[in-house]
């Protein structure tokens, strides 16, 4: 045998007695309830804006998804960052959600695309105490940093459930999505409960795809609608909101799509469904 088919063999010998590498383990993140389900004392809320970026989980040595799949940032991007893990969402501005999930998917990651994202840090999970004892932790950690991209987010109170409102209405008016509202005495816990709550000017919710529907009149030849099926078996079509582009090309069938309504039916389908954006790969 020759030493090239030796040092073959046993390559393959090795990667067949090597142990197959285990999925990756989501982050401990703490979720969200709907406002409008819960029971909720504004006054014990901080509240600050719902980015429409991706939420990313940085352990004090790599970022990675909510599923716990490595980010490729590049080394700059999270060059001399906290040992403290910190819990965030990746962000461009507002309205560019497209741009984010397309530069965080690059497994080669793109240094000029990277210079427009910004890690909007919210929390800092391994730290005891409560929200507001967590809160000072996290201006601690970053404000001697002075790190452009990776930045606090601007956390204020309302007095009143008139004054949330309002700025739901004034931050929906500027392009963004709504508002996350933290409970002042809550520790962090890894699972969803009402100590975090969003609020947005319309419900949004996720189903998976399970038909492509044809179009017609100015869309044949394109997609039509999405037949959707949700998480409980409710199947629904969901029309609008789509751009030429994405009528061209569908979210594939199976794959997870995001949408907003408002309300739902007797019947549990929702009303006014609208496509709002289809859920990238972890």
């Amino acid at each position: 045998m020759t030493a090239r088919l030796i040092v073959e063999s046993a390559l393959v010998v090795g990667a067949l007695s090597a142990p197959a590498m285990a999925p990756a383990a989501p982050p401990p993140l703490l979720l969200a309830n709907d406002y409008d389900a819960a029971e909720v004392d504004v006054l014990r809320y901080w509240v600050s804006e719902k980015y429409d970026g991706m939420r990313a989980y940085w352990d004090g040595k790599n970022l990675v998804t909510r599923a716990g799949n490595t980010i490729h940032a590049p080394d700059w991007f999270t060059r001399d960052w906290p040992t403290e893990p910190l819990d965030g969402e990746l962000w461009a501005g507002r309205g560019r959600f497209e741009q984010v999930t397309a530069t965080v998917r690059d497994l080669e990651p793109d240094e000029d695309a990277w210079r427009n994202i910004r890690f909007m840090v919210f929390d800092v999970p391994a730290q005891v105490g409560t929200f507001s004892a967590r809160l000072e932790k996290l201006r601690s950690l970053l404000a001697p940093l002075r790190i452009d991209w990776l930045r606090e987010v601007t956390q204020s109170r309302v007095t009143d459930e008139v004054e949330l409102h309002h700025l739901l209405e004034s931050v929906a008016a500027a392009g963004g999505e709504g508002l996350m509202l933290h409970r002042e005495d809550s520790l962090y816990r890894a699972e969803r409960s009402d100590d975090l709550l969003k609020l947005k000017p319309s419900q949004d919710a996720e189903a998976r795809v399970i038909a492509h529907l044809p179009g017609q009149g100015k869309y044949l030849g394109m997609l039509g609608a999405l037949l959707v099926r949700t998480a409980n078996g409710t199947e629904f079509r969901i029309g609008t909101g789509f751009t030429d582009e994405q009528r061209r090309y569908p979210p594939p069938i199976g794959s997870w799509v995001t949408y907003s309504y408002h309300n739902v039916t007797a019947r549990g389908i929702p009303r006014f469904a609208r496509f709002l954006r289809a859920r990238p790969p972890d």
